[in-house]
């Protein structure tokens, strides 16, 4: 029987301290991080992705992220292709991987695979955009009853984006979407994963998110935001569209003060964190701490269950 590496995965919503714990972990049993994270694979986008400072990282490597440049297309696909290279390499070099997981969509796509669906064609897209923009989202939709209704079916007619992404698979796999989703999933194999959760007091985890946002605008966010703007990063761009960018873009453009901006991102983000602890939640098989990952006694107790997970 061939023996399983390890992979230890933190996980939990945005501001709970999974990086801390991680680079505690990583310090004590000789690891290297691996972030799981739709927004910091994007390079240049660094406070308000809340990417961990180089100088704060304590000699520990952080994988994944900077991977691409802010108008390239970066998929749950792919992103799976560059996590399972990374933990390939990490693992030989006898180190221990911990991810950070904060993207539950990315930890799904690695730790139970993805349906193989085909890649994405701008070209095509680019064409169903046209005609959803001279027609109206209707008009795709009903395209997609007659070319799928299975499918159509479990779509809005108003989800352009998705009836969009629907129409494509179908088009280009030449089968049903739900046929290409029954088709099964390649599940992550040689690990043996151990998953421990950050499930800190609700009202603590807001007042923390509260003042992580001014202390963001304080290291200089909206200074970045102008340097990608003067660096010709298009205000479109779908970083942009992050938490945070959007209110800061309307306030350089007149639109918000500062004071309704701060108000708005942390109302945005403690929504996402909300849902981030609905979706992991479902996440079988999770040890949850109730504290913050730079809680000496969290750091204490998930180390506790890695050095003896039977205990």
């Amino acid at each position: 029987m061939s023996v399983l590496a390890p992979l230890v995965v933190i996980l939990g919503p945005t501001a709970s301290g999974k990086s801390s714990l991680a680079i505690h972990l990583a310090q004590q049993l000789g690891g290297e991080i691996l972030v799981c994270d739709s927004t910091q694979v994007y390079r240049h986008f660094d406070i308000g992705t809340a990417k961990v400072p180089l100088a704060e990282r304590h000699g520990i490597a952080h994988r994944l992220i900077d991977l691409v440049e802010p108008n390239e297309i970066f998929t749950a696909g792919e992103y799976r292709r560059q996590a399972l290279l990374a933990l390939t390499e990490v693992s030989q070099r006898g180190k221990l991987p911990i991810l950070t997981a904060g993207t539950g969509l990315y930890l799904r796509a690695l730790l139970e695979g993805l349906a193989d669906a085909p890649e994405r064609s701008e070209e095509l897209r680019a064409r169903l955009r046209a005609k959803a923009q001279l027609r109206g989202s209707y008009y795709l939709h009903r395209a997609l009853v007659r070319l799928d209704p299975e499918i159509a079916a479990r779509i809005g007619p108003r989800d352009t984006q998705k009836v969009i992404r629907a129409i494509e698979m179908r088009i280009l796999a030449g089968k049903p979407v739900g046929e290409i989703y029954r088709a099964g999933r390649n599940s992550l194999e040689g690990y043996h994963v151990q998953k421990i959760g950050l499930s800190p007091p609700r009202a603590a985890l807001y007042a923390r998110i509260d003042a992580r946002t001014v202390a963001m605008l304080s290291d200089g966010w909206l200074d970045e935001v102008r340097k990608l703007l003067s660096g010709g990063v298009p205000p479109d761009a779908k970083p942009f569209q992050f938490i945070g960018y959007p209110e800061l873009l309307a306030h350089l453009a007149g639109r918000l003060t500062m004071e309704a901006a701060i108000k708005k991102i942390q109302l945005a983000t403690r929504q996402f964190a909300k849902r981030q602890l609905t979706w992991f939640r479902k996440e079988p098989s999770v040890h949850w701490l109730p504290g913050f990952g730079d809680d000496p006694e969290v750091g204490a107790a998930a180390l506790g269950l890695l050095q003896n997970p039977r205990a």
